[in-house]
């Protein structure tokens, strides 16, 4: 090819753009770097930086305790004794008429079935608690339970999205992306969004759940790995010093600092700044995971009978340290919360065993934080996606279906009541007569704790302002607060 033809094939703007490369961005570059500027573009700074609030906050940090797969309130928290008078006869058609439900087959049960499990009141607020959660029973008064919460979607996926994003198709930002990205995080040595996961799999929707949608990938949320490297080639290997990996980072992050200046792209910060944060990590991460140091009471506290050994105890004192450490969002997935009544998840085995992994651990988690005087400053979330139904199926052994109208959360700390039952639902616990608190409205009052105005925090898209809150109407629920 000649090359005189391909000079003239370049267009003046083109020319010009190229020329920008090798002479404005290189110097701005280098003035910003070498001279230590006070005020480099927005683009340069670090994105998980702390930002001002809109208001005065009553917290700075959220753990939510995700019970993957919809765990059944009506066998642990909402007790309703007219289902045992009336248990195995048809629920009135009157509660049923137009509802849908996730399985419509023969194994949609529309007999009401009756806990097994015993109840007592306890606390100052009479909370009910059933005998699978002996430890939550004693923090009673230290939690706001929710009994009327509302979703929208019964099936797995579509409904973890819509609790964790506001929304249930794919693409949108979760609540921790949102979060970081109104907030930024105070560690700066770990991420500020970090995942955590217990259980045989992962949950039903995979890492779109704690993804960061619109936003840019910097706010997405960070999974941990409890053995091994926390994340997956995070250490360098053993042929490369220090000194010599300092100098590579070094290296990428001027080459990009170099094109952040000619194109402006937020992604090329997200790249610089996890550069940065890998090789921080290096050093707090595996810190942070070697809980070998922990007090024995501490351990015992939790329920951890060896330290390295994977499990949600594990990830909930691991919580705390994160809390500890600024970070500003810790999300724990626990699995196998389905219980139809099939093989592998009922209710009169396997809802057992789930609520003896997660009980002690919750309750030491809210108990550790206080303690430590951290408590006031974090919002602790319990729930899953949805609750169970009134109705049994029709299976192998005793369980229930999705249910969407009316299921149980709690929250602690973060200026929440302590020692609050809030909301009623009718004598089957079907449906709310009472306050009911939907999904939005729990996402606004979160945010409103955390000084955030719910309709203030979007970004625009293709046109669009995107919010956690959605279109739809949603309101700070003032009376949960404290």
């Amino acid at each position: 090819m000649n090359p005189d033809h391909t000079l003239r094939a370049i267009s003046r703007r083109h020319f010009f753009s190229r020329c920008s490369i090798g002479v404005g961005s290189i110097a701005l570059a280098s003035l910003l770097s070498e001279r230590g500027f006070s005020a480099p573009p927005a683009q340069m700074r670090n994105p998980l930086e702390p930002k001002p609030a809109h208001f005065p906050a009553k917290a700075k940090n959220v753990v939510f305790l995700f019970m993957a797969g919809g765990p059944s309130q009506l066998d642990l928290f909402d007790y309703k004794p007219q289902l045992a008078k009336l248990n195995g006869k048809p629920i009135p058609e009157s509660y049923t008429a137009g509802k849908r439900f996730a399985f419509m087959d023969s194994s949609n049960g529309h007999n009401l079935l009756a806990t097994r499990r015993s109840f007592k009141q306890y606390g100052d607020s009479g909370a009910w608690v059933s005998d699978l959660l002996p430890h939550t029973a004693g923090i009673v008064d230290q939690v706001t339970f929710v009994t009327t919460c509302k979703t929208e979607l019964f099936n797995h996926a579509p409904a973890k999205l819509f609790m964790n994003t506001g929304s249930g198709q794919f693409g949108r930002p979760s609540m921790g992306s949102w979060i970081t990205y109104g907030l930024g995080s105070e560690c700066d040595d770990l991420p500020g969004f970090v995942v955590l996961q217990s259980g045989p799999r992962g949950p039903r929707g995979g890492s779109v759940l704690w993804g960061s949608g619109v936003l840019p990938t910097t706010y997405q949320g960070v999974p941990l790995r409890n053995q091994g490297d926390p994340i997956v080639n995070l250490s360098a290997p053993p042929s490369i010093s220090e000194p010599r990996q300092r100098q590579v980072v070094d290296a990428v992050r001027e080459l990009n600092l170099k094109r952040l200046v000619e194109t402006g792209d937020e992604e090329i910060a997200t790249r610089i700044n996890a550069y940065e944060m890998a090789y921080r990590m290096q050093t707090s991460a595996p810190e942070l995971m070697d809980i070998r140091g922990e007090s024995q009471a501490t351990l015992a506290m939790y329920g951890i009978a060896d330290p390295k050994e994977t499990s949600f105890a594990r990830n909930c004192l691991l919580a705390r340290r994160l809390v500890e450490r600024g970070v500003r969002f810790v999300q724990l997935y626990d699995t196998s919360w389905d219980h139809h009544g099939g093989p592998t998840e009922n209710l009169e085995r396997h809802l057992t065993e789930k609520c003896r992994d997660v009980d002690q651990p919750c309750a030491a988690l809210v108990r550790d934080l206080g303690q430590r005087g951290l408590l006031d400053d974090t919002i602790i979330v319990w729930g899953g996606e949805f609750g169970r139904t009134p109705m049994g199926e029709v299976r192998e052994s005793t369980g229930r279906n999705h249910h969407i109208d009316a299921f149980t959360m709690w929250f602690a700390g973060g200026g929440f009541k302590a020692g609050h039952v809030y909301g009623r639902t009718d004598e089957f616990g079907f449906g709310a007569v009472e306050n009911p608190v939907h999904v939005r409205d729990i996402h606004a009052t979160i945010l409103h704790q955390l000084g955030i105005d719910h309709q203030r925090l979007s970004v625009r898209h293709q046109g669009l302002d995107f919010r956690l809150t959605g279109v739809e109407p949603a309101a700070v629920v003032k009376d949960l607060l404290a």
